[in-house]
C-alpha cells in the first residue's frame, strides 16, 4: 500500500493545514463529478483514505510510529514467537490475538407453517417460501467490488489490534485493543461491493422443500440445519426452525395418535342395529352398529388413526355414538311408538346407580370429543 504522505504529496513533517490544503487540491482534481475516469476514481479513494488517517492526530501518530511501535519489546512479532514457544501462544497482539474474521455465522430463523389434519396422518411435502439473507452473487461474500480485494490496514499492519504501553502502580503494562480503523479485521474494504454494500449478503426470497413427517402436532418444531440466514461476509448459514400448526378439522379431532369423531345414530338404528360407511381421513371406513347401542358408546377401529411420529404403526379411530331422538312425529309414527312402549313395559325414569364405567364413557365422550 502506498505511503499516505506520498499519496497526498506532502512531507512527513507537514502541518495539519498543509495536509488539508493538499487534500482539497487533489479532491478538486480527482472528484468523480470533475474527472469521471476510473483511474481518477481509484486515486480519489486513496487520497480520501490517506487524509482520513493523517487528519486524525491519534491515527497519524500510530501510522508514523508503525504497527507495533507502542510495544516496549520492539519487534512484537518476535516477542510473540518467544511467548508462544514457552507458553503455547496467547501473547498480546500475536497469533493468539490476531485479526477477527469478517465471516460470521448467520442467525437462526423461525417460520410457522400450517398443515391439515389429513396431512398429519401420513406426512406431507411442502414448498416453503422464506425471506432471508443469501450469499451475494456479485462478490461471492468477499464484500469487495469485483476485481478488487480488501487491503491490509496500514494502522495495525493487519494484526487487527493496537498495543499500548500504560503506566500503572505495578509498572508499565502492555494492553491490546482492537484497531479502530479496521475494527479488528486487519483489513479495510476500500471498494465495497455495489450490490451488497460491503456486507457479503443480500435479502432475497427463496423456496425451501420441506418433508413434514407423519404424526406432527401443533407446537412441534422441525430443525433444518444450514437453511437459516447466510452470515455476514459469506459466513456459514444458521438453522431454520419450522413450528407446526395443525388446522382445525370440522369432523375429526385428535387425542395423541388416535383420531376422534362423533357419529349421530337414529333411534331406530340404535334399537335394531345398522351397517354404515363413513368418510375417514384416508378413505372409507366400514362401521357396524350393534343393536341396542347407547349414547356415549365408543366404536373403535384399529390402526385407522395417525401414524406415530416416533415408532411404528398407527393409532386407532374412535367414534363416539350419539343417539338422536326424533322431535317431530307423524300421527302414525306416534301410534307405533306408543304401541312399542306398551309392549315393552319399560320402567319409569329413575336415578341410576353409580357405575364407574358409565361415567368413564361420558367423560370420554364429552371431554375428548
Amino acid at each position: 500500500m502506498a505511503d499516505h504522505y506520498d499519496v497526498l504529496g506532502v512531507q512527513q513533517d507537514a502541518s495539519d493545514a498543509d495536509i488539508k490544503k493538499a487534500y482539497r487540491r487533489l479532491a478538486r482534481e480527482l472528484h468523480p463529478d470533475v474527472n469521471p475516469s476510473p483511474e481518477a476514481a481509484e486515486r480519489f479513494k486513496d487520497v480520501t483514505h490517506a487524509y482520513d488517517v493523517l487528519s486524525d492526530p491519534e491515527q497519524r501518530r500510530r501510522y508514523d510510529a508503525g504497527p507495533q511501535a507502542d510495544s516496549p519489546f520492539g519487534n512484537a512479532a518476535g516477542f510473540s514467537d518467544i511467548f508462544d514457544a514457552f507458553f503455547g501462544g496467547g501473547g498480546g497482539g500475536g497469533r493468539g490475538n490476531g485479526p477477527r474474521s469478517r465471516a460470521e455465522r448467520g442467525q437462526d430463523a423461525l417460520l410457522r407453517i400450517e398443515v391439515d389434519l389429513d396431512e398429519v396422518v401420513f406426512g406431507t411435502h411442502k414448498d416453503v417460501e422464506v425471506d432471508t439473507a443469501v450469499l451475494c452473487e456479485t462478490c461471492g461474500g468477499s464484500c469487495a467490488a469485483p476485481g478488487t480485494h480488501p487491503q491490509t490496514c496500514d494502522i495495525c499492519g493487519g494484526t487487527g489490534h493496537i498495543q499500548r504501553q500504560v503506566r500503572s502502580l505495578l509498572g508499565n503494562v502492555v494492553t491490546s485493543a482492537p484497531c479502530g480503523t479496521c475494527r479488528g479485521y486487519g483489513t479495510v474494504i476500500t471498494n465495497p461491493c455495489p450490490t451488497c454494500q460491503g456486507q457479503g449478503r443480500v435479502r432475497a426470497r427463496r423456496t425451501i422443500p420441506v418433508d413434514v413427517p407423519a404424526g406432527v402436532e401443533t407446537g412441534l418444531r422441525l430443525q433444518m440445519p444450514g437453511q437459516g440466514e447466510v452470515g455476514p461476509a459469506g459466513g456459514p448459514s444458521g438453522d431454520l426452525y419450522l413450528e407446526i400448526k395443525v388446522r382445525h378439522h370440522d369432523v375429526y379431532s385428535r387425542d395423541g395418535d388416535d383420531l376422534l369423531a362423533t357419529l349421530e345414530v337414529q333411534m331406530t338404528d340404535a334399537i335394531l342395529g345398522a351397517h354404515t360407511t363413513i368418510d375417514g381421513l384416508d378413505g372409507p371406513v366400514e362401521l357396524e352398529i350393534r343393536p341396542g347401542v347407547q349414547s356415549a358408546d365408543v366404536l373403535v377401529i384399529k390402526d385407522r388413526g395417525v401414524t406415530r411420529l416416533r415408532g411404528a404403526g398407527r393409532g386407532d379411530l374412535r367414534v363416539g355414538v350419539q343417539v338422536v331422538t326424533p322431535t317431530k312425529l307423524s300421527h302414525k309414527e306416534r301410534q307405533l311408538v306408543e304401541q312399542l312402549a306398551k309392549s315393552h313395559k319399560a320402567a319409569k325414569p329413575q336415578l341410576a346407580r353409580f357405575q364407574q364405567g358409565m361415567f368413564g364413557k361420558l367423560r370420554d365422550r364429552f371431554f375428548n370429543f
